[in-house]
């Protein structure tokens, strides 16, 4: 159940720890009142799948989500053998999220080809029709906890990854940034996020209603830390967007009142009913969450 009516949180943990550690701040994070609890898949981080069942071992309600896995990294059928375990094993509690992948350094250590956008996209599409075909069939094992398979939420940003986000996916999210060629994310500017969930909308179709929006939320930044903030990113971020930092989604500043309030509005404008913020705001957030109680 959603910590409230109208929004679900999600925490993305980035930071690999002592099992001590994370089984802390994972019940920590539901002790918070967050709804859900993601892992980010890249090299130096910790391993998704055996950190979400040990997130499930030690927390009684959150969800628990891969956010995102970079397809190109896995086999799919394979991939289909640790969704299905995974999912028997936090009983029903997993949240798959997909992606393409966008870290070009981390497929070269890898030695796995990084292709086009195109390439890799098309990869993500074929991992999706693996995955519902095999969790289709009755005979499959091991069998998902739930018919079908987990909710799929598949991230991105461009027309290619968006459509198909919208043709599969129960979740769409939004990155709120696009990559750049040299690898980090450009923060995008409120116009650019209202054409993308134009898109997004549009390509959904009659699944508009059924279908979760999500964003994730670069910073969240309290009152005392403002000019702190617009300093450090004055130098990358261009100057339209910074002017209007008050709208974005994407970076939440002020009182955890006001926060409330801006979440309320950008559901309003943009759609987004599920937030996702990074570790490092874990405690930061968490006073906007008993806002809404």
């Amino acid at each position: 159940m959603s910590s409230s009516t109208e929004f679900r949180f999600g925490v993305n943990m980035v930071v690999p720890d002592s099992r001590h550690d994370w089984v802390r701040k994972c019940r920590r994070a539901e002790e918070l009142g967050y709804d859900v609890i993601g892992v980010a898949d890249h090299l130096g981080l910790a391993p998704p799948f055996p950190a979400l069942v040990l997130a499930a071992e030690n927390t009684e309600r959150v969800k628990l989500n891969t956010f995102v896995l970079n397809a190109p990294f896995y086999n799919p059928v394979l991939l289909a053998r640790e969704i299905a375990g995974t999912d028997r094993f936090v009983e029903g509690r997993l949240e798959l999220g997909l992606g393409a992948g966008y870290v070009r350094e981390e497929f070269d250590t890898a030695g796995i080809p990084f292709g086009s956008g195109a390439n890799r996209v098309a990869y993500l599409e074929q991992t999706v029709r693996t995955l519902r075909d095999l969790f289709a069939d009755p005979g499959y094992e091991p069998r998902p906890a739930r018919p079908g398979g987990p909710p799929l939420l598949i991230g991105g940003w461009g027309d290619r990854m968006l459509t198909l986000a919208a043709r599969y996916a129960s979740v769409v999210a939004l990155t709120g940034a696009a990559t750049t060629g040299a690898g980090p994310l450009r923060l995008a500017g409120p116009a650019e996020i209202d054409e993308r969930v134009r898109f997004v909308r549009a390509a959904l179709g009659e699944r508009a209603g059924e279908v979760e929006l999500n964003v994730l939320v670069q910073s969240v930044v309290p009152p005392g830390r403002r000019a702190e903030f617009l300093d450090r990113y004055r130098s990358f971020v261009e100057p339209g967007v910074l002017a209007a930092v008050d709208e974005l989604p994407t970076v939440l500043l002020g009182s955890s009142r006001e926060i409330a309030e801006r979440l309320r509005v950008n559901r309003e404008r943009f759609g987004f009913g599920y937030l996702t913020v990074l570790e490092p705001d874990l405690e930061t957030f968490a006073p906007v969450i008993a806002e809404f109680r």
